[in-house]
C-alpha cells in the first residue's frame, strides 16, 4: 500500500497545488483554461508524438492482449453510453462520461505500477495500453464530439466540417506523425527530440494543476449520481470485464493477463477532464470523479495486487 501511495502521491500534490492556488487567488479561474489549452495544443501532442515515434512493430505483437484490453474498454464505454442516454443526458456529456469510465490513467500510474509489480516485463503491456488509451480512445472521443457538434449541418457538410476540425486538431495529427516517423525509420535531430521531451513532460503536471483549479469551484446540483457512476464503472466494472476476458474467454499468458487487469483498474486519467474543459461540458463533475477515483484506487489496486499475488 505504501508503494502505491508513493506513486499516487505526486498526483494528489499537483491537484492540491492547483486547488490552493485558486483558493488563495494566486491563479485566477481563467488560468485553468489557459493551462488546459497549453496541454491540448502543445504538451499532449508533443508527448504523443514522442511516444509513438519510439515504438517498433514488436511493441504491438501481442494482438490478443490488444483485443482483451480494447474489448474491456469498449464494453464499459458502450454501457455508460446506454445508461446516460436513458437518463436523457446531452450527447456531448454522454461521450465525455463514457470516455471517463473507460480512460485509465496508464501513463502516470499504470506504467510505474506495472514496473513495480512485474519488473521490466511489465513495461510492454503498459506501453501498449497507454497508446491505446491516450491515442486511440482519445481520438474516438474527439471524432464523436466533433460529429455531435456539426450534426445539424447535413451529412455532406457534417463530414466536411468534422474532417476539417480533425485535420486541425494537434492531438489527432501528433500520433499519426509519430507513427510515420517510426515506420520510416526517420532520424529526428537530438535538439528536436529534447524539445518534444520538455513539452511532453509538462503535459501531465499542467493538466493536474488545472484540474485542481476546477476542483476549487462549487459543486453543481445533480452531479453526484454521474460522478458515482464514473467512479464505480472505472474502478470496478472495467477491471472485472477485463479479468473475465483475460483469464477465461481470451486467456492470455499469466503476466500479460495480470497486467491487463491491473491496467484496467487504474483511476480515471486527465484526458476526459481536458476534453470536458475544451468543449465546456460538466468540467467540475469530471474533475471530482478523477479525484475520487484516484483516492479510492489506493485500496482497490492494493486488493488486485494481493489477488494477483495469491493466484
Amino acid at each position: 500500500m505504501l508503494a502505491i501511495f508513493n506513486i499516487v502521491f505526486p498526483i494528489f500534490s499537483l491537484i492540491f497545488l492547483g486547488w490552493i492556488c485558486r483558493k488563495r487567488n494566486i491563479l485566477s479561474a481563467g488560468a485553468a483554461s489557459e493551462l488546459n489549452r497549453f496541454v491540448i495544443w502543445l504538451g499532449l501532442p508533443a508527448l504523443l508524438f514522442d511516444s509513438m515515434s519510439r515504438l517498433s512493430p514488436a511493441d504491438f505483437a501481442n494482438l490478443r492482449f490488444i483485443g482483451v484490453f480494447a474489448i474491456g474498454v469498449a464494453v464499459v464505454f458502450l454501457l455508460t453510453t446506454w445508461i446516460r442516454m436513458r437518463q436523457k443526458a446531452a450527447a456531448p456529456d454522454v461521450i465525455i462520461d463514457s470516455l471517463g469510465t473507460s480512460y485509465a490513467n496508464v501513463g502516470f500510474i499504470g506504467i510505474p505500477l506495472c514496473y513495480l509489480a512485474f519488473g521490466h516485463d511489465g513495461l510492454p503491456p503498459s506501453v501498449i495500453a497507454m497508446v491505446m488509451t491516450a491515442c486511440l480512445l482519445f481520438a474516438v472521443a474527439i471524432v464523436l464530439l466533433e460529429t455531435c457538434l456539426h450534426a445539424q449541418a447535413g451529412l455532406g457538410r457534417t463530414i466536411t466540417k468534422v474532417g476539417r476540425s480533425l485535420l486541425r486538431n494537434p492531438i489527432m495529427i501528433a500520433p499519426v506523425a509519430g507513427i510515420a516517423v517510426a515506420l520510416t525509420g526517420m532520424t529526428i535531430p537530438s535538439g528536436v527530440q529534447q524539445l518534444f521531451k520538455i513539452l511532453g513532460g509538462a503535459a501531465s503536471p499542467c493538466a493536474l494543476v488545472s484540474l485542481g483549479l476546477f476542483l476549487a469551484q462549487p459543486v453543481k446540483h445533480g452531479e453526484g449520481a454521474s460522478v458515482s457512476l464514473l467512479v464505480a464503472f472505472k474502478l470496478l466494472l472495467q477491471p472485472a470485464v477485463t479479468a473475465v476476458l483475460a483469464y477465461w474467454i481470451l486467456p492470455l499468458p499469466r503476466l500479460w493477463a495480470d497486467s491487463a487487469v491491473l491496467l484496467a483498474a487504474m483511476p480515471i486519467g486527465t484526458g476526459p477532464f481536458m476534453l470536458a474543459e475544451l468543449y465546456q461540458r460538466e468540467v467540475a463533475g469530471m474533475s471530482r470523479a478523477i479525484l475520487i477515483s484516484t483516492t479510492l484506487s489506493l485500496p482497490t489496486i492494493a486488493l488486485i495486487l494481493a489477488w494477483i499475488g495469491h493466484r
